[in-house]
């Protein structure tokens, strides 16, 4: 965000100029946002849809199928998946094996 659109925002609850932040608690995350003396906060809206879609996404159980080019299997991920964890072609990801099956963390 730039300081100039920063510095431009204010609260619509008391008027006065809100304070922005990279450390603001949503939904047990930390989103951007502007909070004003007032207590009023705004939320970056799209960082808080990331994190809505994660929070949804957790209380699923989500059922993909392998794929497999020449000797590699391939685990298909669902867009939603995608998005909340900010997934793309090509970005590395860390695989973690546990007792009863594997965890995937993105780098």
């Amino acid at each position: 965000m730039s300081r100039h659109i920063e510095a431009k925002m204010k609260c619509n609850k008391c008027g006065k100029k809100m304070q922005y932040s990279a450390e603001l608690t949503f939904n047990e995350g930390k989103i951007a946002g502007w909070k004003c003396i007032c207590g009023e906060t705004y939320y970056d809206p799209v960082q808080a849809q990331k994190i809505l879609l994660l929070n949804k996404l957790k209380k699923e159980a989500i059922q993909t199928k392998l794929g497999q080019i020449r000797s590699n299997l391939i685990l298909r991920l669902p867009k939603g998946v995608e998005d909340a964890l900010g997934l793309q072609k090509g970005k590395s990801v860390l695989i973690q094996v546990e007792d009863t099956g594997f965890k995937v963390v993105p780098v």
